[in-house]
């Protein structure tokens, strides 16, 4: 595998900078808020349209679309320019908000989660192109540390404001509040970025799209039916993989022979391209999936109000934007990144192992610093996954390249917590199945405070038991993505924009 620099236009004045950054922040903040503000008012939700077996779709189908999204978003942006691909962006997720406010029922909601995804993962990676088009490699560490400051932010805001709304008001205000933020951070957005077009004549590679499409939404549900709703060894899923093989041979094949690929194939050639991504897509599903079941496991098993348990996610954010915040202070610093992720994610293991160990009675100051252990261990990864990549992409691949490291953490984000969710429905049947009657996956929170204390502690203690090996199998990727970390080759940083000429060397006197 190759690396190679790029070059990109010369930096910004800095007050034009500073107007900039402020712009890329608010649409990064919005579109991250949606990834999480349903997570502590889910199971209000589902006592509301029912489904709790279902309970990963919300999040999957958000996950998903923002998937699919980000490269063709990062490829449009190369093409015509970030402010009208964010301004388009801002568009589409607001107009699956409305729809998820007017569900009536969860199918309904699946599906406007999925149209506010593909605005989402488009605005997620919009943002985080635009830093790279207007700083040095070596300022981008810093700036992408502050995105990835932002985005923490924006997390631990989420679930308390979803927590809190449905506390104090119907559930639909979860998605109706994304109007006024929407339309506050489009006036930012139109103010602040100049609307350049990068390129006159441009072929959009919608094939590539849609066999990418395929492959994914394939994977996902592949992920969710196997081992819980169906055996793996069942026709149907049998024949749900080899189908996914077929869509991503003919991606493969789009890909290899389109003017503009939605993902260049000549991108996996890039040692740094590879490495980066595989370890995003692995934190990808270790932090969708704390994300999804910590606030569950407090209301549920702990018995707490949905605002209480989207405190629980606090610690973890925390923990994730200082990390975040320090490595980028490192990197712009030192020049050095290689092996921030290294101990990060041997870190994250060590998490991973404590969420495992948890039970009905483990003490709320426990996961506290459990979940900050789990921010420290995410955090320096999703800066430096993106300066590598910036730093090793050719220019004009910048957008699709930064595209790329949301897109397979994304991955493995919504296929991991459809398969978290199919290992927790199962893991539920096994430990409940002959101890209640009718079935554990019609459970509800209220079901539970209404059973007499013998059986809610049965109940309880069978439900934290279901979602042990969600934690566990986390705990192994995250050694993985230690490992991989460690073939991360360190490129020097430059101190200039790659596109400022170089100063001439003196001739000797």
């Amino acid at each position: 595998m190759t690396d190679s620099i790029p070059s990109t236009p010369d930096q910004l004045e800095p007050r034009r900078l500073v107007a900039i950054f402020l712009a890329v922040s608010s649409v990064l903040f919005l579109a991250s808020l949606g990834q999480t503000v349903v997570t502590t008012a889910l199971p209000v939700i589902l006592g509301d349209l029912g489904g709790m077996d279902q309970i990963t779709w919300v999040i999957t189908a958000y996950l998903m679309a923002a998937t699919v999204s980000a490269p063709v978003f990062g490829k449009l942006g190369d093409l015509f320019g970030r402010k009208i691909v964010m301004q388009c962006g801002i568009g589409v997720f607001l107009a699956g908000s409305v729809l998820c406010a007017l569900a009536p029922e969860l199918w309904v909601l699946v599906a406007g989660r999925f149209v506010q995804g593909l605005g989402g993962g488009g605005l997620i990676v919009s943002s985080m192109a635009t830093v790279a088009d207007n700083v040095s490699p070596r300022e981008r560490g810093r700036y992408q540390g502050i995105l990835g400051s932002v985005f923490g932010l924006s997390t631990v805001v989420g679930p308390l404001a979803g927590g809190f709304i449905v506390q104090h008001w119907d559930w639909q205000w979860i998605f109706l509040i994304n109007l006024p933020l929407g339309l506050a951070a489009l006036t930012v957005l139109t103010l602040a970025l100049d609307g350049t077009r990068r390129n006159t004549r441009v072929s959009i590679d919608y094939a590539g799209a849609a066999s990418l499409t395929g492959v994914l939404s394939l994977t996902v549900l592949t992920a969710s039916l196997g081992g819980s709703v169906l055996p793996w060894s069942s026709p149907l899923i049998i024949g749900l993989v080899v189908l996914v093989l077929l869509a991503l041979a003919l991606f493969i094949r789009i890909e290899s022979r389109a003017q503009e690929p939605i993902l260049p194939l000549q991108l996996f050639r890039i040692n740094n391209f590879v490495v980066s991504n595989s370890v995003g897509l692995i934190i990808g599903v270790t932090m969708f999936g704390t994300i999804t079941f910590v606030p569950f496991f407090m209301q549920v098993v702990k018995g707490m109000s949905p605002a209480a348990s989207g405190l629980f996610v606090f610690p973890m954010m925390a923990g994730l934007i200082g990390a975040s915040t320090l490595a980028g202070q490192v990197m712009a610093r030192t020049g050095q990144y290689r092996m921030l992720p290294v101990a990060s994610t041997a870190l994250l293991a060590l998490a991973m192992v404590s969420m495992a160990l948890t039970h009905a009675h483990t003490p709320n100051w426990w996961i506290v610093v459990t979940m900050i252990l789990v921010g420290l261990g995410i955090g320096p990864t999703m800066g430096v996954g993106v300066t590598a990549i910036q730093n090793a992409v050719p220019a004009h691949m910048i957008g699709i390249g930064t595209a790329s490291a949301n897109m397979f953490r994304l991955i493995g984000g919504s296929v991991g917590t459809a398969a978290f969710g199919a290992i927790f429905a199962a893991g539920l049947q096994s430990q409940l199945g002959n101890a209640i009657e009718g079935s554990p996956r019609a459970l509800t929170k209220e079901m539970i405070a209404a059973m007499d204390p013998a059986m809610q502690e049965l109940v309880t203690q069978g439900i934290a038991a279901a979602l042990h090996p969600v934690f566990w199998i986390a705990c192994v990727l995250a050694l993985l993505a230690c490992a991989v970390s460690l073939m991360m080759i360190e490129l020097p940083l430059q101190d200039r924009v790659p596109g400022q000429a170089q100063p001439q060397a003196q001739p000797a006197e």
